[in-house]
């Protein structure tokens, strides 16, 4: 018995079945792509981490922008 009442061999035949469908290039490039999809997700939310969005900023510091751009503006 294998993982989740699927055994290996019953693993290893849906595998031959699913190369000789696709090909094994084709299963290269499917695997390099959602390779790098996931490597950009992990970026993606690497960068978040690092730098805060400005959704973070906190209501005085925003009130404090608005003040500067309306004395910019009256000057």
């Amino acid at each position: 018995m294998g993982i989740g009442g699927v055994s290996i061999g019953s693993l290893l035949i849906v595998l031959v079945i699913v190369m000789l469908l696709f090909g094994t290039k084709r299963l290269r490039s499917i695997g390099g792509d959602l390779g790098g999809a996931l490597s950009g997700f992990k970026k993606a939310v690497r960068e978040e981490e690092e730098s805060p969005s400005a959704l973070t900023l906190d209501a005085g510091s925003v009130a404090q922008k608005r003040q500067v751009e309306k004395e910019e503006l009256v000057s």
